[in-house]
């Protein structure tokens, strides 16, 4: 759940305070509990400290409905873990809402550990279109979006210019100059975030996505990753280690070891979130001004992204359900996210924040982010993505590794992940 990055750590949080901010349709008491009251929100890590003082701004106005925030560890699977453990609880949960990863809104609306949510009652015309799929199961609204993110393809600009080339928009394009540019330079190609955990699984499904295949149909209850279209994608990053244009070392990265081989001018070209592009253009940086960002490239031209991101969710043993509501409906406001972006550099879910003339300016990546963000997909949706999201690690991990052709690759995974549905 690395969307909770941003440039550095200890940025000082300018609290929006919205004053009595009801989301619209909220009535009176909800059910459980009480509907308002103290709450607890369990998040991942808070690596950048912005999410406190968000909290202390929505503290400050609603003395009766204090939030806790409890911070779980910045790795992806023990928050995974924690709270799982937490919500199979037998309702004596400490968690009211929770800050999900996008991926695991099946699998915790599937458990019955969170609540179905009125669609009504939050303003989802203005957010962002793709995002609100992650926020759904079976048909329901089980969450709200609250940080978006996609996948950019950061690159050198000032060599590529050197050179006389426009940023790739083709796997051909990419692989020709990370090839031929980057050695000139004593720079690595490429590299994502090939270590076998969620960040391998998002690049290798941004890989079948772009050439045009899936890995799941149905919520999961349909296996659809035994096609061309996979067998193209997980090839091309095979055939990257296989010919050097992603280095070895690449195996071993995770989102903050890539970012930090790019900033420090090791590579040519890199797959990251644009937290990446925000620390590579900090003062400081060896490459700042140096650099740029464009959509992931495809097979054929520009390819697709996985939306990554964390929706919020009231947990199905929250005392105060109401106040949940509330809560979530102040984080998501338009206000609130924009203080998300300017304080903690994370993708907002709000459309009109990025058409903001101010916004762009001092972000310049948010046109191509929002362009990313519409052409994204979701992780494939599963109410035991956890299973499939390690079986595509592994499996992706042996083909890039050379101990599997991709073709037998993709035919196992096919097999593990029927496996997997069929468990039930």
């Amino acid at each position: 759940m690395r969307w909770i990055h941003a440039a550095g750590r200890g940025l000082l949080v300018a609290v929006v305070v919205l004053t009595g901010y009801v989301a619209s349709g909220v009535q009176g008491d909800g059910a459980r509990g009480g509907g308002r009251g103290p709450l607890t929100l369990a998040t991942a890590g808070d690596l950048t400290g912005y999410l406190g003082p968000l909290l202390d701004g929505w503290n400050r106005a609603h003395p009766s409905e204090r939030v806790t925030l409890v911070e779980l560890p910045d790795s992806a699977d023990e928050t995974h873990a924690q709270m799982a453990t937490d919500l199979r609880g037998d309702g004596r949960s400490r968690f009211d809402v929770l800050n999900i990863d996008v991926a695991w809104t099946s699998e915790f609306a599937a458990a019955g550990w969170i609540s179905p949510l009125p669609a009504g009652r939050f303003p989802l015309d203005g957010f962002l279109p793709p995002v609100v799929d992650t926020a759904t199961y079976d048909g329901r609204l089980y969450a709200v979006p609250y940080v978006t993110n996609a996948g950019l393809l950061l690159y050198r600009k000032d060599l590529l210019d050197k050179e006389g080339v426009a940023p790739p928009r083709t796997w051909a394009e990419l692989e020709k100059q990370a090839r031929s540019i980057a050695p000139k330079y004593g720079l690595d190609g490429y590299a994502g975030q090939f270590l076998p955990y969620e960040g391998l699984t998002v690049n290798a499904a941004e890989a079948v996505y772009s050439a045009g295949g899936s890995i799941l149909g149905d919520e999961g209850e349909r296996v659809t990753v035994n096609s061309a279209a996979a067998r193209e994608g997980i090839g091309f990053l095979a055939r990257g280690v296989r010919d050097g244009w992603i280095p070895e070392k690449a195996l071993t990265y995770k989102e903050e070891e890539s970012k930090k081989a790019f900033q420090d001018g090791r590579l040519l070209f890199l797959r990251n979130w644009p937290y990446a592009y925000v620390g590579a253009s900090a003062k400081g940086s060896p490459v700042a001004g140096k650099i740029g960002a464009v959509p992931l490239p495809g097979p054929d031209g520009p390819g697709a992204s996985v939306l990554g991101g964390s929706n919020l969710a009231v947990s199905s043993h929250a005392r105060h359900p109401d106040s949940a509501a509330r809560l979530i409906a102040y984080l998501t406001s338009e206000a609130t996210q924009r203080q998300v972006l300017t304080k903690g550099a994370l993708p907002p879910v709000r459309a009109a924040l990025y058409e903001d003339p101010v916004l762009i300016r001092r972000f310049p990546y948010l046109p191509t982010l929002r362009a990313s963000v519409l052409a994204a997909a979701p992780r494939p949706k599963s109410p035991r993505y956890d299973q499939v999201s390690l079986a595509v690690q592994a499996v992706v991990h042996d083909a890039m590794t050379g101990h599997q052709t991709p073709e037998a690759a993709v035919r196992r995974l096919a097999r593990e992940l029927a496996d997997i549905s069929r468990r039930g």
